[in-house]
């Protein structure tokens, strides 16, 4: 398993654990064996990523201490905020990977003559993200350059409000340098494989993880060899063999799935927005415009359609996130995080215990509702409210008549210990 996308505590908005150390001990909880550094354009944090990596196979490398723990792969995430020709706001996220500390020395030699790499985990440059891609060539043709979350509206290759209708048309002629975009939260490869333009590209899913919680929501299922030449080239050729799937949310517990005001409460299906015309019947402003409705805007073929192709999607619920729900309870309570360490620790691993794990061996060390929950998730057996402008989708596993009576409160305290 591989999750190319998360963020150091350089980034805005990001935990302060978000250090090697630690995010290497939650890859190996969640079952992570490949992990993005994120970054590696902040000064600061590609000091410790030099200083406590070190190299164990061709272009991946592990803490000094920990050489047969978890691998990592150098990854930056960088936003270019510009316009072109029609003068249009643009704002389009870029993954970078690169194959070497030395390259990425090269990178950030040339990017710190552009812009301010230490304001930023993720920095932000004023020319067009063409230029970018061109910059990241020419320091070596083994990097991989991804559209990051490409639906998100404000932020994203195809994004509603500042994004562009194809690859073409945002790369020019660095295009033949696009061979992998990435699906992000709020998108899954079903709504991709309706774009028959997107064929040509391998589709990859990552957590884009802001704490070390959220490493591997999403990620990519890989059997190749474990070196950086043999993995970017199962990416680029969509080498079905080797790229066995991707570990997906459900795209309706997207933050941006659905259009909406979260100010004014009002969630719409792409087909409501246009009743009302794209404009909030609340305020009278502008709706934020959701990746569904943008998806439908440019898809040429119909829900359902799946290309001869496509690798595999699996949609998954984080293990804490179906323990909050089988237990009532906050994601981020005591009862939860235990309950959690608890069934990782006996189960081996998060994606184990997901994905592998049979009925008959959860039940000896999981509360029986969270079994439930588990192999609810596994059927597809759940309701959610999709999310909206900025809003996390609600995910129901158990209904309302199946919530835990009051006589039960003691089994339930007891099943966290």
């Amino acid at each position: 398993m591989a999750d190319f996308h998360i963020h150091s505590r350089y980034s805005r908005a990001t935990s302060k654990e978000m250090r090697l150390e630690v995010v290497a001990r939650f890859a190996r909880l969640k079952g992570i064996k490949l992990l993005g550094t994120g970054d590696f354009t902040h000064p600061t944090y590609f000091l410790e990523i030099k200083s406590q990596l070190t190299e164990a196979e061709n272009g991946l490398y592990t803490l000094k201490d920990d050489k047969n723990g978890t691998r990592f792969i150098l990854t930056a995430e960088v936003s270019n905020i510009f316009s072109q020709k029609d003068k249009r706001n643009r704002r389009v996220h870029t993954l970078i990977f690169a194959p070497g500390i030395q390259t990425v020395e090269k990178i950030n030699a040339r990017l710190g003559r552009m812009g301010k790499l230490g304001s930023d985990g993720r920095p932000i440059f004023g020319f067009p993200v063409k230029d970018l891609v061109k910059v990241i060539m020419d320091s070596s043709p083994d990097c991989l350059v991804v559209p990051a979350h490409a639906w998100t509206p404000w932020f994203s290759v195809f994004g509603a409000n500042s994004g562009f209708d194809s690859l073409e048309e945002c790369f020019g002629e660095q295009r033949r340098f696009i061979s992998c975009i990435e699906t992000g939260l709020s998108s899954d490869p079903e709504m991709n494989w309706r774009i028959s333009a997107l064929d040509r590209v391998a589709l990859i899913s990552n957590s884009d993880a802001h704490s070390p919680e959220t490493i591997g929501r999403e990620a990519n299922c890989f059997d190749c060899d474990l070196n950086y030449a043999e993995i970017v080239s199962v990416i680029k050729n969509k080498d079905s063999r080797k790229f066995l799937s991707t570990i997906e949310f459900f795209p309706e517990e997207g933050k941006y799935h659905y259009d909406g005001h979260r100010n004014c409460n009002i969630l719409f299906s792409p087909g409501e927005t246009r009743s009302h015309k794209g404009i909030c019947p609340v305020c009278g402003k502008k709706l934020t415009v959701g990746v569904m409705n943008r998806v439908d805007e440019l898809a040429d073929r119909p829900a359902g359609y799946k290309p001869v192709d496509a690798i595999p999607a699996i949609h998954l619920i984080p293990l804490r996130e179906i323990i909050a729900g089988a237990l009532e309870t906050g994601v981020e309570s005591v009862g939860v995080e235990r309950e959690y360490f608890k069934i990782v620790e006996k189960g081996g691993s998060e994606f184990t215990v997901l994905l592998e794990l049979p009925r008959e061996d959860l039940v000896r060390f999981a509360a029986p509702r969270v079994v439930e929950g588990i192999m609810r998730v596994r059927e597809g057996k759940i309701k959610i409210i999709p999310g909206y402008d900025g809003v996390f989708g609600k995910i129901q596993i158990f209904d309302e008549s199946e919530k835990i009576e009051s006589g039960q409160e003691e089994s339930k305290q007891l099943s966290l210990f």
